[in-house]
C-alpha cells in the first residue's frame, strides 16, 4: 500500500489558474493522495471553480475570515493527514510523475528530510522561460550545506511546488513563521534541511508561473524589494550559528541578494508580460 500524500493548495483569487492546478494533481501516476484546498475568503468565484470539480480527493475548506499567506499556509499544513507533503501555490502545475519520483526518493532514503526537483519557468501564455534549477549535487545531499551556499548564490529549494517533505519533519518546526511576509516558505526549507538531508531530482518535475503581480514579482519588479532585503537580513541573523556565517559573510549575502533582486527585476519587466 502506498504511504498517504497531502498535497495542499492555500488559494485566494485564482479562479483563473486553480483548475489547471488541480488537474495537474489528480492526474499524478501516484494514486493514493488527498488534496487539501483552502480558500482564504476569495472575492472572485475560486470556489465556484473547486466545486464544479468532482472527485472525492478533494478536501475543500473555506476560512471565515482572510488568514493572510502565512496563515493560510499554515491552516492547509494542519489539515494534511498524510506521511508526505507538499504545498504547491493555485497557478503552478506538476509534472504528472511528479509526485511518484520525490515520494520514492524519500522512501528509499530515511535520513532525507524533503526532496526537490527542478522547476521549468513558463508565462501566463504557457509560454517556456526558462529553468530554475536546484543544488549542483543529485541525490542525497547534507541539508545544512545547501542551505548556506543558497545564501551566496540564490535559494535553492525555490518554491512550495518543487518540494515534497515528511509530514514528521514538519512536526518538529511547527509550520510557517508567521513573521514573514515575503520569504516565509524560504525560511521553512531551510528549518527542514537543517534537520537531515536533501534528495535532488536533477528533472523538471513542477512549472512555476511567472507573473509580474504575482508575490515573487512584486518583490523583485515592484516597490517591495526593500522589505523582502529586510526579511533576508532577519533570516541571515536567525541561522548564523547553524549555518556557520560569520559577519563578513553576512555582508557578503546582502550584497549578493540586493544584486539579485535588481537582476530578476529587469528581466521581469523586459521578458514577461
Amino acid at each position: 500500500m502506498e504511504p498517504l500524500v497531502s498535497v495542499c493548495i492555500p488559494a485566494y483569487n485564482n479562479a483563473g489558474y486553480i483548475k489547471e492546478t488541480i488537474d495537474s494533481i489528480l492526474n499524478q501516476t501516484y494514486a493514493n493522495l488527498e488534496l487539501i484546498i483552502c480558500d482564504d475568503k476569495s472575492k472572485d468565484d475560486t470556489v465556484s471553480v473547486i466545486e464544479k470539480i468532482k472527485d472525492d480527493r478533494i478536501k475543500l475548506y473555506k476560512n471565515e475570515k482572510n488568514l493572510g499567506m502565512s496563515g493560510n499556509w499554515n491552516h492547509c499544513l494542519h489539515k494534511c493527514s498524510g506521511e508526505f507533503i507538499k504545498l504547491i501555490c493555485a497557478d503552478d502545475m506538476l509534472m504528472e510523475d511528479c509526485l511518484e519520483k520525490e515520494v520514492r526518493a524519500l522512501m528509499e532514503h530515511p535520513s532525507a528530510v524533503l526532496a526537490e526537483s527542478d522547476t521549468q519557468l513558463f508565462d501566463l501564455n504557457g509560454k517556456p522561460k526558462g529553468f530554475y534549477k536546484r543544488y549542483k549535487t543529485s541525490g542525497l545531499t547534507d541539508g545544512k550545506k545547501i542551505a548556506r551556499a543558497g545564501v551566496f548564490v540564490k535559494n535553492y529549494f525555490g518554491a512550495p511546488l518543487a518540494n515534497t517533505f515528511r509530514r514528521s519533519v514538519l512536526e518538529q518546526v511547527g509550520g510557517f513563521d508567521a513573521w514573514y511576509t515575503y520569504i516565509l516558505d524560504y525560511d521553512f526549507w531551510v528549518r527542514l534541511a537543517c534537520l537531515g538531508d536533501v534528495y535532488i531530482i536533477h528533472e523538471p518535475l513542477n512549472y512555476f508561473r511567472v507573473r509580474n503581480d504575482s508575490n515573487t514579482g512584486e518583490v523583485m519588479a515592484g516597490d517591495k524589494t526593500e522589505a523582502y532585503v529586510k526579511e533576508h537580513y532577519h533570516l541571515l541573523r536567525k541561522f548564523q550559528k547553524e549555518l556557520h556565517l560569520s559577519e563578513a559573510d553576512i555582508r557578503k549575502s546582502m550584497r549578493i541578494r540586493k544584486f539579485r533582486n535588481f537582476a530578476a527585476g529587469v528581466y521581469l519587466k523586459l521578458f514577461v508580460r
